[in-house]
């Protein structure tokens, strides 16, 4: 069994973090930009920052009570009691305080406007299911997600290498953008019921069950759509039409969304759509490279 921290860090959803990283980086070794150290530390960074939004949700949704027995999705660590919530507080100071010790690096090569990034990303995190006004829980985590984990994440890791963000970094991070988005309404698909009882109000509570299964296949083909179009406008090379090789992979997905209500299942979807963001995130960087 994975440890409490390794659980806790929901493995499934930092291919979220990996993915924009790839793409921005394709731009840059597209141009001769490329460094291997910035890289790196992006890459840890990037993950280190997703590892604290997911510690950060599992604190939150335990002390609002969205995380309960009657929840279907995987094991929470808070709410289960596997970590005190004492213990995920200093959990999440450390994801954020590597990210930062990151930053510092990045501020030195690239500049303090990455330090401005590094800020209102980790404030945006914080934000999504903490205080005053937990973005997450009125609707609003899924524009979170397009913004930080797409354009953010794929334009700012390019910035880093040459100050530079060329137009295959705004579409990538588009795509990447709303492939993340489709890992959140997977998961608030699956979490519908226990979030309504909540007074969680996501997206999929606000429109229902069936319009949130909707949104979950129209999100996954615009994805596709955008690099097609892009691909075939200019603002993508053409070859970057080699990423709609893994698009069919969504199809499954969206037919288990369509036909149950069951926790493996729908724990499959999310864990699927994380999978195929990934491989998007590899055919896209490919094209750009090639």
């Amino acid at each position: 069994m994975p440890s409490r921290w390794v659980l806790a860090a929901r493995p499934p959803t930092l291919l979220a973090g990996i993915a924009p990283v790839l793409v921005g980086t394709a731009s840059a070794w597209r141009d001769g930009v490329f460094e291997a150290a910035p890289f790196v530390v992006v890459l840890i960074s990037a993950l280190a920052i997703q590892v604290g939004v997911n510690y950060a949700n599992d604190l939150a949704d335990a002390e609002k009570g969205a995380d309960t027995h009657a929840r279907i999705g995987p094991l929470r660590a808070v709410s289960s009691g596997l970590i005190r919530p004492s213990e995920m507080k200093l959990g999440i100071a450390a994801a954020f305080g590597i990210a930062a010790v990151g930053g510092v690096y990045l501020i030195w090569f690239a500049g303090w406007i990455i330090a401005a990034i590094g800020i209102i990303s980790i404030l945006a995190a914080l934000g999504y299911t903490n205080g005053p006004v937990p973005y997450g829980y009125y609707g609003l985590g899924e524009v979170f997600v397009f913004i930080f984990f797409g354009l953010v994440a794929t334009a700012g890791t390019r910035f880093v290498f040459d100050g530079t963000v060329p137009s295959e970094a705004w579409v990538g991070g588009v795509v990447m953008g709303l492939l993340a988005a489709a890992i959140l309404e997977a998961n608030n698909i699956r979490d519908i019921d226990t979030d309504r009882d909540a007074r969680k109000r996501t997206v999929a509570v606000l429109i229902g069950r069936d319009n949130a299964r909707t949104l979950f296949a129209a999100t996954l083909m615009v994805a596709a759509l955008t690099i097609a179009f892009g691909s075939l406008v200019g603002l993508l090379p053409s070859t970057c039409l080699i990423a709609l090789v893994v698009a069919h992979l969504g199809i499954p997905l969206v037919q288990t969304v369509y036909s149950t209500t069951e926790g493996p299942e729908l724990i499959s979807v999310l864990k699927g759509t994380a999978l195929l963001q990934l491989l998007t995130s590899l055919m896209l960087s490919l094209g750009i490279v090639f």
